[in-house]
């Protein structure tokens, strides 16, 4: 039911709208009655009708006064209709000035009021679920923004854009929660959400590849007092429901590059809790500060990947060396050894094929001597494997950077691969460029053996693609986070392309496995 407001200064006539009008009937309900413009504004503050009836003349605030101040008060003001014994046009002129809904004269006829509750009645509907849609459609671009963030991409564009739509500009201290429960994604994320007030807090959560839900927490908003307070009552309930849950919350890190790490840290805390069998609430923060083998693995990475973005061998042979003796009087194990090695193999093929390079054929070349980094058995094995990776790396990538420097073609590919999520058309790309967009369109074409919109709408399904296989999300979710506002036109170009239509590709995932479901494992 919606609620309705009735202001008049005379108790008879207030008396008579209640009792006169079948409000139900036309979908509402008298919330609250107000003999004056000044009452009128404090129940309207409280109560938050969405319709008010008022008489036009009234003492101390008349009935166009108090929808003037209604408008500067409240942030989504009601309807208002207008009642007034004077048939004067010059009133009349005046309320559909300040937009009133309806003006009427007193006395009032039933039927022409009926029809005016049912006009307003489905206005107001339209209203709110096109605000809804809107809703919606921010918050899913808002948590687009959060998991790219979580899942490593990187970039001043992106960071900048998550910065304004996150609420998180400067360098806000953050903390992060997850939640491991063992229960669909969406109930979980419904019964967190209730123990949080703040629309930004619901903006700022994600849900990462293995369906457990988190969310970027400010400190200045959320104090570390309240969230142990809620954690642990989540923790309590989900018990309860026969879901025991693990709940961590990283440490704290400043601005939008912490959240990748602060995310990092609490997988680790979960997993590694959920190896233990243990559940519950943990807070790192509560922890002493220790570096675990991964942040020390992640450290020497960051170092190889600086060594070899500078282009000079030389120089990398020493950070080989370097790492190599960090790593031999670490004591770390032999899986975690492979898994390293296995993690700069992958950053840097990721960096070669950002850069337009071959990764595949580079692996191809490195391992040819080497051999697979799984098959490293030792420390000894890891040094030259390291010293040949990081060698031809630094070689390819240095050549990679002065073949692209002036090639404004990649550079399209480049922004097209990281923005086909958005509005993309050839005709702004060519602007932005400085090119003719037929021209680009022709270039495009020879460089990439695709046309653009072909191109662009394969990149859509194949991450259309990865978030049926790996997520819970709506098929209307995945059409717009990957780029199609439309969702029919999604799930036509989703047949067209893969042959089958987006809920029968998810549904034969799930049930079947990820073997029946083939792909390059790279693209993947």
């Amino acid at each position: 039911m919606l609620q309705v407001l009735l202001v008049d200064d005379e108790p008879w006539v207030l008396e008579g709208l209640r009792t006169m009008v079948n409000w139900e009937r036309h979908g509402f309900q008298v919330c609250g009655e107000a003999l004056d413009g000044p009452e009128a504004l404090v129940k309207m503050q409280e109560l938050r009708p969405e319709l008010v009836v008022t008489d036009i003349h009234m003492p101390v605030i008349s009935g166009l006064e108090l929808i003037e101040r209604s408008k500067r008060l409240l942030a989504r003001p009601p309807k208002f209709v207008i009642l007034s014994g004077y048939d004067d046009f010059n009133y009349a002129l005046t309320a559909m000035r300040q937009r009133v809904a309806e003006y009427l004269l007193k006395p009032i006829d039933e039927d022409e009021f009926g029809a005016i509750l049912d006009r307003l009645g489905q206005m107001i509907a339209e209203e709110r679920e096109l605000e809804q849609s809107k809703l919606r459609k921010q918050t899913l671009f808002k948590n687009n923004l959060l998991n790219r963030l979580i899942q490593g991409e990187d970039g001043l564009q992106l960071e900048q854009e998550a910065a304004a739509a996150l609420q998180l500009g400067g360098e806000p201290e953050l903390q992060c929660m997850l939640f491991d429960a063992g229960m669909d994604p969406q109930p979980l994320k419904q019964r967190v959400l209730s123990y949080f007030s703040k629309p930004a807090d619901a903006d700022r959560s994600f849900m990462d590849g293995s369906g457990r839900f988190g969310m970027i927490l400010r400190t200045d908003e959320m104090p570390q007092p309240r969230i142990e307070e809620m954690g642990l009552a989540i923790s309590s309930e989900l018990s309860e429901i026969g879901s025991p849950a693990v709940i961590a919350v990283s440490r704290v890190g400043k601005g939008i590059r912490s959240i990748r790490e602060l995310y990092l840290q609490t997988l680790e805390t979960v997993k590694a809790k959920r190896e233990k069998g243990k559940t519950g609430f943990f807070m790192l923060c509560h922890l002493p500060q220790t570096h675990s083998s991964e942040d020390v693995l992640k450290g020497k990475v960051e170092l190889l990947l600086a060594a070899v973005l500078q282009g000079d061998p030389g120089s990398t042979g020493a950070v080989v060396e370097e790492v190599f003796g960090a790593l031999a009087s670490s004591q770390i194990g032999l899986e975690t050894l492979r898994a390293f090695a296995a993690n700069v193999e992958l950053t840097l093929c990721r960096r070669i094929k950002k850069a337009g390079g071959d990764a595949d054929a580079f692996m191809v070349r490195v391992q040819g001597n080497e051999g697979e980094s799984n098959g490293i058995s030792d420390y000894a094995a890891l040094k030259p494997y390291l010293l040949k990776l990081c060698w031809e790396a630094s070689l390819l990538l240095a050549g990679l950077r002065r073949k692209n420097e002036n090639n404004t073609i990649f550079q399209v590919i480049q922004y097209v691969d990281e923005e086909f999520r958005s509005k993309l058309k050839l005709q702004t790309l060519a602007k932005q460029f400085h090119m003719n967009p037929t021209y680009l369109g022709q270039v495009f074409k020879k460089e990439t053996g695709k046309t653009f919109n072909d191109y662009l709408n394969e990149k859509r399904l194949e991450e259309a693609k990865r978030l049926l296989k790996r997520t819970s999300m709506k098929i209307s979710d995945i059409a717009l986070q990957v780029g199609y506002p439309n969702t029919d036109y999604f799930i036509s170009k989703f047949k067209q392309s893969i042959g089958m239509l987006p809920s029968v590709y998810k549904s034969e995932f799930q049930h079947d496995g990820p073997q029946k479901v083939k792909g390059p494992r790279l693209a993947e």
